[in-house]
């Protein structure tokens, strides 16, 4: 047999060590667990069913409603590859959206402009959250909501920070209510051309607020948050009254505002 000098030697060891350095993820990169159904499954052991998760999408944009969504996931049929909505390419949420409304209990709320106008944007996603656990199709016996606030709803609630990253019922709730919200904006961009809602979503980046100085505010943008009020004062000056700035709650910041798109 004719072997091939310029090949190099190796034994099991040295084979062993290449295969556990190529295992190895990059230096710097942080791996994330996803969202587990473990408290959930706690609490279907203990006779506790069904549990849902809710989650909104929008309190940090300028302009659009704020959608809550509520979700009971079967034990039975879960999607695979649920997660923090933000985690998610667009397309993958588009995906799991279709999965989740197939094999899940859904329901959906919006909070409106006007809602969000007079009583502020935490008090308004609040009240969508809500909305959406009572519009399920059958009551839970607890939910999950993610943040810090509970709602008001007529079960059991428990309040996770940051659970759209660590319960997978809340973590589907954030999907549902991301992608229907920007199937919303994208179509409020048909009504409303020029400001760029299909790509933004209505969040504050530079494209929109540029935009927004251009045109002045649309009957969509959100009257009291701090650029459009900028904006009205120099297109419709006449309309600008003095108001509480909108992420002030009870004299205290709303510090839980994300403008993720």
């Amino acid at each position: 047999m004719i072997r091939d000098k310029s090949a190099k030697k190796t034994d099991g060891k040295s084979e062993k060590k290449a295969g556990k350095e190529q295992a190895e993820p990059p230096k710097g990169v942080i791996a994330v667990a996803p969202p587990s159904f473990r408290r959930e499954r706690a609490l279907i052991k203990r006779g506790v069913w069904p549990v849902a998760g809710c989650d909104e999408a929008g309190r940090g944009p300028l302009a659009g409603p704020v959608v809550a969504a509520a979700v009971i996931l079967d034990p039975k049929r879960i999607p695979k590859g649920i997660d923090d909505s933000k985690r998610l390419t667009p397309e993958r949420r588009e995906e799991l959206f279709e999965e989740i409304c197939a094999t899940s209990s859904f329901a959906v709320a919006f909070a409106s402009t006007a809602r969000i106008d007079r009583d502020n944007i935490l008090r308004a996603s609040l009240w969508a959250l809500a909305r959406s656990v009572h519009a399920l199709p059958e009551m839970p016996k607890h939910v999950f909501v993610d943040g810090r606030d509970k709602i008001d709803a007529p079960c059991d609630c428990e309040a996770v920070i940051g659970g759209d990253g660590i319960i997978m019922s809340i973590a589907a709730a954030s999907i549902i209510a991301k992608v229907t919200r920007d199937r919303l904006m994208s179509a409020l961009a048909l009504d409303c051309p020029g400001y760029g809602f299909e790509t933004h979503k209505g969040y504050a980046v530079p494209e929109h607020r540029e935009a927004l100085d251009r045109l002045g505010p649309s009957i969509h943008h959100r009257r009291f948050f701090a650029p459009v009020i900028a904006a009205r004062q120099k297109h419709f000056p006449e309309t600008v009254e003095v108001e509480p700035d909108l992420f002030t709650v009870d004299g205290e910041i709303d510090s839980d505002i994300s403008v993720t798109i």
